[in-house]
Order: structure tokens, then C-alpha cells, then sequence
């Protein structure tokens, strides 16, 4: 018997090489983090290369007391350079690395036979391996589950036909609104935010539409309501991560029993603390 509900992210792990130095990182690694924080399981799947940068990010995420399933491959470890102004990163996402080679296992499978949620993104589907062990996992997890798409679009590394394989995967969107506004353009969504988030939700069938927009707000939609709080006014030391802390502290708040304003306001607040700190999993708040 398991005493508490298991979320999963999968997908890239790497290095997020900034200009104060390196961190670990990783969208799924900084969603399941976040969603342990909240009383859920949470467990990060990907892979690292079988050198000192790999060792050094199992390392760290063992000193974090992150739940990691993480294969080792004949690739290098991923690494991202991050470039930041006014605190708001930008990207360059090194190609043919470990994360790019997820193998698929039984022991990836069986976890997700036991999730309540698995969260994934389109970065780590850029390359056929992963994109086919990312598939598979979210089609183990049990019907009820959350199967979260947080869309995390980065350079040139999607297209139309892959976000929408991805939606029609998934029963909730996790999107920015830059994010949103690609999307308007590709898939001819009406112009109005709130009526082309509902039309998203529609047209894939999903539970919940989650949107945030930067320092100024975030709203979540579901079938019969919709819950729109401020982003809190913090000094930003960074915003690495703070997209993902935002869906590891909704969902992990929402398997835990909170309702969705509950659950909006402690996602709120979390990835508003992960603002103010350096790198994406600082201690919890106080």
C-alpha cells in the first residue's frame, strides 16, 4: 500500500550553465522536486552520460532527496547555456545528449503503472528516442491520472505536428503566454486569451488549461470555472524554474486534496519564492 500519490516528470536533465555558474536543472527534475514539496512522491526519468558531469548531477539531485530514475548512455551529459537579463533567461540548448537518448525499461513502466500524474514537454521529445519512451509513459499511467503537457517551447525545437500529438496525449496544458500567442498563429486560435484557452481545452478534451503570464498574472481553466490570481511583486534574483515550480506546486497541491483555487494560490506562491532565489530548487520557504 502506498501512502502517498506518485507524480512523474520525464524528460531532459542537464546543467543549466549560468553567468554565477553552473546548476542542475531540468524541466522534469525541477517539476518533481516542487511537487514533493507538497506531499506527493515525486520522481524525475531521463538520462545522463557515463562522465563526471552525469555523476555530479545524480550527486546532487541524491543530496536534494529527489526520486530519480535515470538511465546511463553513450552520450555526453546535457548542458544549457543561460544567458540572463533583467533576470529573464535565454537559452542555448545543446543537441545529442543523454536526455535526447531516454531508453525505455520495465522499471520506468511499473512506476508509471503507479502515477497520479506524469508531466512531460515537447524539448525532450526533439529527438525519436525519448519522443518514443516519452509516448510510452504516458500511456502506462492509469486513465485518471493528470498527464500534464507543459509545452516549455525552446528555439526551434517543435513543430505543429508534434505539439499536436502532444495535446491529443495529454488531459491538462501548462502554457506561457508568449507560448499561447505561437499558438494562436499555428493552429488559427481566436484572438481573445480567454476564448482561445477554452477552445484549446475543447478541441483536445482536456481537464485544465493552466496560463501564466510572467509578472503580471496566471489563470487557470477547467470545465466550470476559471481562477485568475497576480503574480506576487518579488526582487528577482532569477526565473529559472519557476515555470516548473508552478505545475510540480499545482499538481502535487492538487493530488493532495486542495481545490483548484487552493492549489492556484500555492503554485502562485511557490514559483514567486523561486524567483528570489539562484537556481531552481532553493530550500523550502519558511
Amino acid at each position: 500500500m502506498y501512502s502517498k500519490p506518485l507524480v512523474i516528470g520525464i524528460g531532459e536533465f542537464l546543467w543549466d550553465v549560468l553567468p554565477t555558474g553552473r546548476k542542475a536543472g531540468g524541466a522534469p527534475v525541477n517539476f518533481a522536486y516542487h511537487a514533493s514539496q507538497n506531499g506527493v512522491e515525486g520522481w524525475a526519468v531521463s538520462a545522463v552520460g557515463n562522465d563526471d558531469a552525469g555523476r555530479d548531477l545524480l550527486a546532487i539531485t541524491d543530496s536534494y532527496g529527489i526520486r530519480t530514475l535515470i538511465a546511463t548512455v553513450n552520450k555526453p551529459t546535457g548542458t544549457v547555456d543561460v544567458a540572463l537579463c533583467d533576470g529573464q533567461p535565454s537559452y542555448t540548448i545543446h543537441e545529442h545528449v543523454a536526455w535526447d537518448y531516454i531508453p525505455l525499461t520495465e522499471e520506468m513502466l511499473s512506476l508509471a503503472h503507479r502515477a497520479g500524474a506524469i508531466c512531460f514537454g515537447t524539448l525532450a521529445q526533439r529527438c525519436e528516442v525519448s519522443h518514443r519512451t516519452t509516448c510510452a509513459m504516458v500511456e502506462a499511467v492509469p486513465a485518471e491520472a493528470y498527464r500534464i503537457y507543459d509545452i516549455n517551447l525552446r528555439q526551434h525545437f517543435y513543430s505543429k505536428e508534434l505539439i499536436d500529438r502532444s495535446l491529443r496525449m495529454a488531459n491538462v496544458l501548462k502554457i506561457n503566454d508568449d507560448e499561447l500567442v505561437r499558438l494562436q498563429k499555428m493552429f488559427a486560435l481566436p484572438e481573445d486569451t480567454d476564448v482561445a484557452c477554452r477552445k484549446l481545452a475543447e478541441q483536445y478534451a482536456l481537464r485544465m488549461v493552466v496560463l501564466t503570464g510572467g509578472d503580471r498574472f496566471s489563470s487557470i481553466y477547467t470545465s466550470d470555472r476559471t481562477s485568475v490570481l497576480p503574480t506576487p511583486r518579488v526582487k528577482v534574483v532569477d526565473t529559472v524554474g519557476a515555470g516548473d515550480a508552478f505545475s510540480g506546486s499545482l499538481i502535487g497541491a492538487l493530488l493532495t486534496g486542495r481545490t483548484i483555487e487552493e492549489a492556484h494560490r500555492t503554485a502562485v506562491e511557490t514559483a514567486a519564492y523561486v524567483c528570489t532565489c539562484a537556481g531552481a530548487w532553493p530550500p523550502p520557504r519558511k
